[in-house]
């Protein structure tokens, strides 16, 4: 308790104990942190009230007190004195800056792990998490790779900076901990860890000394996903046990991301590979032959689906070569499995492509004999230029007969039955011959063509007279221009509605007998 002039009046045990120095008589400027002596002089004191009052309370003060932090309450007397009442708040302080500190960490971690898992791409992963580490958990950081051979693709950020990506060739046992956490092991503790004998590819350019490091491994789904670095300057606080043990849980989230990332793209590119094999392949002339070929597959987002179409060029020139077209029961991956599974039979029956009978019937068994019960429909086509002519052979196997266009816009059916295959023990079917003059075409196609739903009313079928009338507006055109075309009027005859797997093959014979390609192979264009 003070007057108005500063003089100490009352001090109990516990204030004495606090301020050795603080008893009655006493200034407080001498007795009491300046802080609290400036706060009682800055308080205005009224002259004393004619009638005893209430305490008027005032706004408290706070400040240190050795290691601790004191809250102060003023109170102001009715005699004009004030009693000043100090109340230990370090716990307290300790208490909300840990909080905060928990809320602050829990937010970064949220907003890392959204970042990090917004991309399945593994270097944007790298560099979210060097920038982040080093904006967040130290002055630099840098993320490692697993070695490539002999290098270690390394991204490394400055707070402040922007990721940078580098491949550095060195060896991670010249890094005390980096070899260990590159291979899932625990972290060595940072005061373990001497910044001199940090090489000299560690440090971004522009960083300065290095003060201290911490080293942890990027955890991820069963293999590590790699090292996170980071480094404070010379003169920083060095890492804690808690920032280490921060850095860590950041690691982890890193990591998984990371690892995601890094399965993505494995998946992807294996995905890619095996989607290579099963998309129909892309058509062009052969032997002065013009093919050309379209697939929509049921859904707009597949790639693949039980439709399919090949053209296996003649091993000897003047030989036929043979085209398949089919549909296997089904759609999506699993018929797109099968058809590849036929593809790759009748790729390794082409030996005997001049007998379409018994390839039916060893695809027939080879079918009946798998896991995967599907059946097929097919159609074989053997097509060879003889002079300005291209003679054809055509077998259907429970599938839509094919359709001649001639040039003057007539449309054919090719005479040939039989029946499906991979469903019955015996296959039979009826090969015909057929002969294109110059600007004509055989058209080979699947039923999601002609059993397309749309129209006006939305249910009508595309049916095989309106595919004919379609062809015959078609006659003397190139095989792409027929292609197109039919598929553009299926198109729009279906509007928005579902559909089945669509493919259409189209074998023309040109009207010119130069073929201006470079190769023979290539599109090239026919002139007179």
């Amino acid at each position: 308790m003070a007057d108005d002039r500063g003089t100490l009046l009352f001090t109990n045990e516990v204030a004495r104990l606090l301020f050795p120095n603080a008893r009655a008589g006493t200034a407080m400027d001498r007795a009491v942190p300046t802080w609290l002596s400036t706060a009682h002089a800055r308080l205005r004191l009224p002259a004393p009230a004619a009638q005893p009052s209430a305490p008027s309370p005032r706004p408290l003060v706070e400040g240190p007190v050795g290691e601790r932090i004191f809250e102060a309450h003023p109170t102001l007397r009715h005699d004009n004195t004030v009693a000043w009442w100090l109340v230990d708040d370090t716990d307290h302080r300790l208490a909300r800056d840990a909080l905060r500190m928990e809320r602050e960490r829990t937010s970064f971690l949220g907003q890392a792990s959204n970042l990090l898992l917004s991309s399945l791409n593994l270097e944007r992963c790298m560099d979210v998490t060097a920038q982040m580490a080093a904006e967040h958990l130290a002055d630099a950081a840098l993320v490692i790779s697993p070695s490539r051979g002999r290098e270690l693709p390394v991204v490394s950020c400055l707070r402040g900076g922007k990721p940078t990506t580098s491949r550095v060739t060195a060896r991670p046992e010249d890094v005390p901990g980096l070899a260990e956490a590159l291979q899932g092991f625990p972290p060595v503790p940072s005061r373990w860890i001497d910044p001199a004998t940090a090489p000299a590819w560690l440090i971004p350019e522009g960083f300065g000394t290095v003060g201290s490091i911490v080293i942890t491994p990027l955890p991820g789904h069963g293999v590590p996903a790699g090292a996170l670095v980071l480094l404070r300057r010379t003169g920083a606080t060095g890492f804690t046990e808690g920032e280490e043990i921060f850095a860590r849980l950041f690691a982890a989230r890193a990591g998984a991301a990371m690892s995601a990332a890094r399965l993505y793209a494995e998946q992807a590119s294996l995905t890619e590979t095996l989607m290579r094999e099963l998309l129909p392949p892309s058509l062009h002339q052969v032997s002065g032959v013009e093919y050309a070929g379209g697939y929509r597959p049921s859904k707009d987002h597949e790639r693949i689906g039980g439709d399919f179409y090949d053209v296996h060029p003649a091993a000897v020139e003047g030989e036929p070569s043979l085209i398949v077209l089919g549909d296997v029961c089904g759609k999506g991956l699993e018929a797109a499995v099968m058809t590849g599974k036929i593809r790759n039979t009748l790729h390794a029956l082409l030996p005997m492509a001049d007998d379409h009978q018994r390839m039916l019937g060893l695809l027939n068994t080879a079918l009946l004999t798998t896991h995967n019960a599907r059946f097929a429909t097919l159609v074989l086509a053997s097509a060879v230029r003889r002079g300005s002519r291209v003679e054809l052979r055509l077998t259907s196997a429970g599938h839509p007969a094919p359709l001649i266009v001639r040039a003057d816009g007539r449309v054919e059916e090719a005479a040939t039955q039989g029946t499906l295959v991979g469903a019955l023990d015996q296959v039979s079917a009826i090969t015909v011959r057929a002969t294109l003059e110059p600007g004509d075409a055989c058209v080979l196609y699947t039923d999601g063509i002609t059993e397309a739903r749309g129209g006006p009313m939305g249910e009508a079928m595309f049916g095989d007279a309106r595919l004919r009338r379609v062809l015959t507006e078609c006659g003397g055109m190139p095989a792409e221009a027929v292609v197109e075309r039919v598929q553009m009027l299926a198109s729009q005859w279906l509007g928005s509605g579902s559909h089945d797997d669509m493919a259409v093959v189209v074998i023309s014979a040109p009207r010119t007998n130069h073929l201006s390609a470079v190769d023979g192979h290539t599109r090239g264009r026919f002139t007179a």
